[in-house]
């Protein structure tokens, strides 16, 4: 396993990384619910495809700070002094976001850190053919934060935002995930933030502003069409946006199968 390596972002935040292999940095994103080590396979395999595979601890989550008070720009600056710490100087700088990642991906290319292309797995911003969004999302998750309920936010996340029952919830408990995840609790709000807040649907003009290449990847085993066919209208809304379906289970691509495609895209 790789050191625990730390960057401080501009507001001084620590945010915990883990980097393998050499040559241009390629940054993981992680989504709602995700530390450094649930992309950890990942990082390692684009280490192995001649590129510096680094995943980190978004802030708030694993060994990385939380500075108050929050806001997207915030973790922009965390990724931009990841890029800065675990990049070469004057090297191409390639990032990844997972989902709710993704999304922070597009605003930190928006908002003009340093990164030469962009790539994102089904990022749910919430066009027309979605479910309606929940109502008063950000205000009901700092509700549950303000009562100190964590096991209420993951049980609202899982139910209503992701749509699983909650026999499959209650059957988290015990696990060796549960833990973890109670303790993430807090910034799925900061996920919620990143994809707009309540209105989470296309941020037209922040898309306008990504003016790099960008690769949209769905996985073939994602079944609901909202999500499987949200990268192909990501990749329309971009102005240099491409789509393209890997082989995979629901809303995940293997590490394997992912890095090759990541890799070639960066190099070409």
């Amino acid at each position: 396993m790789s050191q625990i390596e730390k960057a401080t972002s501009a507001d001084g935040t620590t945010i915990a990384y883990e980097a393998y292999g050499t040559g241009p940095v390629a940054v993981v994103v992680g989504g709602a619910f995700c530390d450094r080590g649930a992309f950890r396979d990942l990082a390692q395999a684009l280490g192995e495809q001649g590129l510096t595979g680094v995943t980190y601890d978004r802030r708030g989550r694993g060994d990385s700070g939380d500075t108050q008070p929050y806001a997207v720009s915030r973790e922009v600056e965390d990724l931009t002094a990841i890029i800065s710490a675990a990049g070469e100087k004057d090297s191409p700088a390639y990032v990844f976001g997972i989902s709710s990642g993704g999304a922070l991906v597009v605003e930190a290319i928006a908002a003009g850190a340093p990164v030469t292309k962009g790539s994102a797995l089904e990022v749910p911003y919430r066009t027309a053919a979605w479910p309606p969004a929940p109502d008063d999302y950000i205000g009901t998750l700092e509700r549950f934060e303000e009562a100190g309920d964590r096991e209420g936010i993951l049980r609202y996340f899982n139910n209503v935002v992701v749509g699983m029952p909650d026999e499959m919830v209650e059957g988290m408990r015990g696990t060796p995930s549960w833990e973890p995840m109670l303790a993430m609790t807090y910034t799925v709000k900061y996920d919620g933030l990143c994809l707009g807040g309540d209105d989470q649907g296309l941020p037209t003009e922040t898309l306008s502003r990504v003016t790099v290449p960008f690769l949209t990847v769905c996985s073939s085993g994602t079944a609901m069409p909202w999500l499987h066919d949200s990268a192909a209208v990501l990749a329309e809304a971009l102005p240099d946006g491409r789509a393209t379906e890997l082989d995979g289970e629901f809303h995940q691509v293997p590490a394997h199968v992912l890095a090759p495609a990541l890799a070639d895209f960066y190099r070409s």
